[in-house]
Order: structure tokens, then C-alpha cells, then sequence
């Protein structure tokens, strides 16, 4: 639980200190206010996806045990490498926009390879989430049996 709380916690710093860098470098590189760039994406993506996603599955580990399957940690690190590389990407991509520079397919191959690994890793969460509360209704039903026996 604590590495998903400090990942979350790392996302939360990262997103903010992303909206203040989209913010503050617009502004010194003169880029027209309202024109699209990709750097406000990694702020959202960042927040969004690193800071709530994960507090929200820190959520799920507590009440449902997740981490007991394999497949968590496998979730864990795919979808930190997931988010990173997508938002290292628009990262990039933004920079590229604002300083005026051509964006090349590599990048969009790039980010689209993290939203490839943010899949995975979401099926590997539903998994281990639905291996999670198979194994809740079978103990929940292990302790109602002793209460539905007849008394003799």
C-alpha cells in the first residue's frame, strides 16, 4: 500500500508542477493564450491518471487485499511505465508545438506504446480485482455456513 501511496503522492507533485511549467512556459516563449498544445494533456494526464487513478486502486488494496495476486504487481509497473512514457510524450510533443518545431511520427509511436502499456495494465487490474472478490464471496460464504446449519 505504501508504494501506491507514494506513487500517487509522486503523480500529485509531478501534475501540478506540469500545469505550472505548461503555464509559465507559454508564457515566456510568447505562445498565443487558447492555441492548442499537447503539455496541458500531460497535466491532466498526470493528475488523472497517476494521482486519482491510483489513490483510487490504493482504495481497492485496502478493502480487497490486490496485491495477494501476482498480477498487481505486474499492473503496478506496467501502468507506472504506461504513464510515465504518455507523459513524457505530450511532454515532448508540447514543447516541440510551442517552440514552433515539427513533431515526428516517433513520438506519437512513443506515447502510443504507453497508452498500450496503460491498457494492459488496467486488464490486469480488472483481473486481479475480479480474482479479489471471488476469493471475498468465498470466505463471506465460509462464515455464513456455521449460522445456516440446522440445530440438532
Amino acid at each position: 500500500m505504501r508504494r501506491l501511496y507514494i506513487a500517487s503522492f509522486t503523480y500529485m507533485v509531478a501534475g501540478v508542477l506540469s500545469g505550472l511549467f505548461y503555464r509559465e512556459f507559454t508564457k515566456l516563449n510568447d505562445f498565443p493564450e487558447g492555441q492548442s498544445t499537447q503539455l496541458g494533456l500531460a497535466h491532466t494526464h498526470l493528475l488523472t491518471l497517476g494521482f486519482i487513478v491510483l489513490l483510487i486502486v490504493l482504495v481497492l488494496e485496502k478493502q480487497f487485499t490486490l496485491s495477494r495476486s501476482k498480477m498487481f504487481g505486474w499492473f503496478f509497473w506496467l501502468y507506472n511505465a504506461g504513464v510515465v512514457l504518455t507523459s513524457a510524450m505530450l511532454i515532448w510533443h508540447g514543447i516541440l508545438t510551442v517552440l514552433g518545431q515539427e513533431s515526428s511520427k516517433m513520438i506519437a509511436g512513443i506515447a502510443g506504446t504507453g497508452h498500450i502499456l496503460l491498457t494492459a495494465a488496467m486488464v490486469l487490474l480488472f483481473l486481479a480485482l475480479g480474482r479479489a472478490l471471488t476469493h471475498a464471496r468465498v470466505q463471506a460464504d465460509a462464515s455464513a455456513e456455521p449460522a445456516l446449519a440446522p440445530a440438532s
